[in-house]
């Protein structure tokens, strides 16, 4: 395969890989240790790939062993999912979403849309980084605590909205 297609494939799927791994790591500062050493396997072993329809299980493949090489060198951590359950994770992610999960997915944009951008911006913030309602906070002149708040309440509204669209679907 050819670098340059390569780099296109793993940009188009960055964020679906930075999920699945999302799913078994305690942070966004493991995903982004994970997703790098993952991508330097990837293009190391990139002469295994003959085709774009291979992509995705390979490097889910891939992502799957640097996670677990992850956790091993953290083993000591109490706070990791054991072995067996992230097993089940990579497994589970590895199949296409079910209809209901595009459902649910499609409802989530729907709701979303119907919030401010303000709203939306402070809702999807715990979701892109860690320390991001924080830095709202200190930007808007609010205390964190405040901004929780809030945003506990729009989370109530958005599960509200989404309930309601599942059910009109």
């Amino acid at each position: 395969m050819e670098k340059d297609r390569f780099l296109t494939l793993f940009l188009r799927h960055e964020r679906e890989l930075a999920g699945i791994a999302r799913a078994s790591l305690p942070d966004w500062n493991a995903v982004d240790d994970v997703l790098q050493e993952s991508s330097l396997v990837m293009w190391r072993k990139i002469d295994q790939l003959q085709s774009d329809d291979e992509f995705i299980p390979w490097a889910r493949m891939i992502l799957r062993f640097e996670v677990l090489k992850y956790r091993r060198s953290c083993s000591r951590d109490r706070l990791l999912l054991d072995d067996d359950l992230i097993s089940l994770i990579a497994v589970e992610a590895s199949h296409e979403p079910s209809e209901q999960i595009q459902e649910q997915r499609t409802a989530i944009r729907d709701c979303l849309q119907k919030f401010s951008p303000e709203h939306q911006k402070l809702l999807l913030a715990p979701y892109s980084r860690d320390e991001a309602v924080k830095e709202i906070a200190e930007a808007a002149g609010k205390t964190a605590n405040s901004l929780y708040k809030r945003l506990g309440r729009l989370r109530t509204k958005l599960h509200q909205c989404v309930r309601l669209q599942m059910r009109t679907a």
